[in-house]
């Protein structure tokens, strides 16, 4: 199955990047948030890629209507996706968004899959099975999350959404090392290593994070919300709490 969900993947990335550097004109969601023809072109590939794959399977799509929670609330497995996280980004042309898709079982992610267009990056996971990441046509690789050093900590951050705990954060830690940047790429860098410490305290939902939070988790590192507790789906309000994402979680971040 992963296999195949990586080329539903690639294959919505090709249809965001057909638009890329395109004037195109920008909607605003009822958050606030943009919405381009990328996103919407992203959707459609990827809601018939995977209906292809097992039309069985509910959808949760951030680009899809709500599905009431009486309705979700019946499901065992069902697939979340984020068709681009970071339109942001792809406004600005900075190359930081992403595809994501997630399937999962009961309230957990079992299976993550992250794309890159700008960059045809791969990063996924399945429970149990490890988190990878593969650059074009190469041999993909196993990554892992590090054990980190308090002295030289390495901070991501949101480059448009850092609230006032991050600055808080990064006041602590002067010492840190920090990397802001767009999308669900601030997972990666935990789960690959590259960073220790990811906080969001400006809120998220569930599809932001789900495929991100099983590739970090298979990487050794954790999604918490901020009393410790991981991140479950499929709840109620699907919005998330602030959460921290660590590649070791015994780090001492408060």
């Amino acid at each position: 199955m992963i296999e195949t969900v990586k080329t539903i993947s690639k294959s919505a990335g090709k249809e965001i990047l057909a638009h890329y550097g395109q004037p195109l004109p920008v909607e605003t969601k009822a958050d606030n948030s943009p919405l381009t023809q990328a996103d919407l072109a992203s959707h459609h590939a990827i809601v018939d890629g995977l209906r292809d794959l097992d039309a069985t399977i509910p959808i949760m799509s951030e680009e899809s209507q709500e599905i009431p929670f009486d309705q979700r609330s019946q499901w065992e497995q069902y697939w979340v996706v984020d068709p681009m996280d970071g339109t942001k980004e792809f406004i600005k042309q900075t190359g930081e968004f992403t595809v994501n898709i997630a399937l999962i079982q009961g309230t957990t992610p079992v299976l993550g899959v992250i794309y890159v267009p700008a960059q045809d990056l791969f990063f996924w996971s399945e429970r149990g099975q490890g988190a990878f990441k593969q650059h074009g046509s190469d041999v993909s690789i196993a990554i892992k999350a590090r054990y980190p050093d308090r002295d030289s900590l390495v901070i991501v951050a949101s480059r448009d959404h850092a609230g006032p705990m991050v600055k808080d954060l990064l006041n602590r830690f002067p010492g840190a090392d920090t990397h802001s940047m767009g999308s669900s790429l601030k997972f990666c860098m935990v789960a690959e290593g590259k960073a220790d410490v990811y906080l969001r305290d400006v809120p998220t939902m569930e599809w932001d994070t789900a495929a991100a939070q099983c590739i970090v988790e298979e990487a050794g590192g954790v999604v918490h919300d901020l009393d410790g507790i991981p991140l479950r789906y499929n709840k109620q309000v699907l919005r998330n709490p602030s959460i921290i994402t660590l590649g070791d979680a015994g780090l001492k971040w408060r």
